[in-house]
């Protein structure tokens, strides 16, 4: 007679499923997809008024109605195609960039600079960029405001448009 663990070493064993491994990944993933939809809709994202956020002060400012304010923006720094993202990030927000390039000296921090002698609308965009303005009328330009971009400046993260 033969004992039934013979049987055993002739019939192939088959490998155990792991379900349950299996369905912890599945609620790990679900979980996470759904906290990520929440804080793409901005249910549950970071505390209110952190930069960012729809609350931030930055991301609402805009020129005034009817008022064109010409803007130059200068990448001030050796950061490739930062000049062309302030330049969309202020044209969104209805200021009027006129030129954009590259500054012959770098910098750290962003500057706005008044050229017409109007130190709120150099104001305006100081709050937008999240720097700081200063008066350096230059009456050979045609430009209300320069922004000098500094390699403190983030641009804000693009939107997803599925």
């Amino acid at each position: 007679m033969t004992n039934p663990g013979d049987f055993e070493e002739l019939v192939p064993q088959r490998p155990r499923r792991k379900i349950g491994r299996w369905l912890l990944l599945l609620l790990v993933l679900a979980a996470g997809g759904w906290y990520g939809w929440d804080y793409y809709r901005g249910a549950a994202g970071p505390e209110a008024g952190a930069p960012g956020t729809f609350e931030d002060p930055a991301h609402n400012v805009t020129a005034p109605a009817g008022v064109r304010i010409k803007v130059e923006v200068q990448n001030a720094t050796a950061t490739r195609g930062l000049a062309r993202r302030a330049t969309l990030y202020l044209r969104d927000r209805g200021f009027d960039v006129v030129s954009f390039g590259n500054a012959s000296e770098r910098r750290d921090s962003t500057i706005v600079l008044d050229r017409s002698g109007h130190a709120d609308w150099a104001a305006l965009v100081a709050t937008a960029m999240k720097a700081r303005a200063e008066s350096r009328p230059d009456t050979s330009r045609y430009l209300d405001v320069t922004v000098l971009v500094g390699a403190d400046w983030r641009p804000p993260p693009l939107p997803f448009y599925p």
